[in-house]
């Protein structure tokens, strides 16, 4: 992918969510809420203080993230969806 994210901006790919419940109902794809976590694809380099330093992003390429359910640009590169966000927009890192 030739794709690199500026400042603090992450690029996120949407973690496909299970299209089947517990008790066995499928749902269809026109029910199904969008995934709220996705994977870490690429980062910028970070975002600069006031004196011009530059802060580093607190996540990496191929950390999970939880984000809210509208947050980010949705763009399609190579038949892929993804989101562009700032770091601020993600919620957490799911730790393994």
């Amino acid at each position: 992918m030739n794709l690199r994210p500026l400042h603090d901006r992450v690029i996120v790919k949407r973690l496909e969510q299970e299209t089947k419940t517990a008790s066995g109902i499928v749902i269809p794809d026109s029910a199904a809420e969008k995934p709220d976590q996705g994977e870490i694809v690429a980062v910028g380099p970070g975002k600069r203080d006031d004196k011009g330093a530059l802060i580093a992003l607190n996540v990496k390429v191929g950390d999970r993230v939880l984000f809210g359910k509208y947050s980010g640009q949705t763009v399609k590169v190579d038949g892929d969806e993804l989101l562009v966000m700032k770091e601020d927009d993600l919620f957490a890192v799911v730790e393994k």
